[in-house]
């Protein structure tokens, strides 16, 4: 059975919101990746509404981490919390699939034109289905590593080796510093700081290979 990560505090989902929208391109990523995975739960919990489709629950799961990944995307904070306006992002999106199929109903040819792009060449069904599917898969492909990642963060490396790399890249909300930055606020030199952040990075590299 998967498990889910806990829920997000409403001040831990406030500051990931505001890095979301403020924060630099990889603070913005980084906020982004654990709104999503710290709300995967939701999915799980709506889909299970329509275990008695003859949907694939694969399939049902997918587009649900779609309408949560937009429900990210659109939030306001003035909405209230996000897991209210995600779950009505999911169930809409799997509403939209179900009448989709509902109005489609018969018989269609997955290689049939359904238009053209900017350039005048035919686009097919199979086309846009193929190319979302691999957005999937690539989200999903990169939520397991980052999972990973952390996971080796905290087994793998010192608490001196995480502090370093925690102030160099940013990690967990922090800003980004310099190596002499990381240096003053420590007490040691940047060679210093240098040796352990390229010795924390081989760790990692080693174990996430593995």
């Amino acid at each position: 059975m998967k498990t889910f990560q806990k829920p997000l505090t409403q001040g831990e989902e406030t500051e990931y919101v505001r890095m979301l929208r403020e924060g630099n391109g990889d603070e913005a990523r980084l906020a982004k990746q654990i709104l999503v995975e710290r709300n995967l739960r939701l999915v799980a919990h709506i889909v299970k509404k329509y275990t008695n489709s003859d949907e694939d629950m694969e399939d049902l799961i997918s587009v649900g981490c779609i309408g949560l990944i937009k429900a990210v995307d659109s939030f306001d904070e003035k909405k209230g919390r996000l897991a209210t306006y995600a779950c009505r992002c999911i169930d809409n999106e799997l509403l939209m699939l179900f009448r989709g199929k509902k109005k489609y109903s018969k018989e269609i040819s997955l290689y049939e034109s359904i238009g053209q792009d900017k350039e005048g060449n035919e686009i097919r069904l199979m086309d846009v289905i193929e190319h979302r599917q691999t957005d999937i898969l690539d989200r999903m492909v990169l939520s397991d590593n980052v999972r990973k990642l952390y996971a080796v963060l905290q087994s793998a490396l010192t608490s001196r080796e995480k502090e370093i790399l925690r102030m160099r890249y940013g990690l967990n909300g922090s800003p980004e510093m310099t190596q002499n930055e990381v240096g003053a606020r420590l007490g040691i030199s940047r060679s210093y700081v240098s040796r352990i952040e390229k010795k924390a990075l081989l760790k990692l590299r080693q174990e996430f290979e593995t």
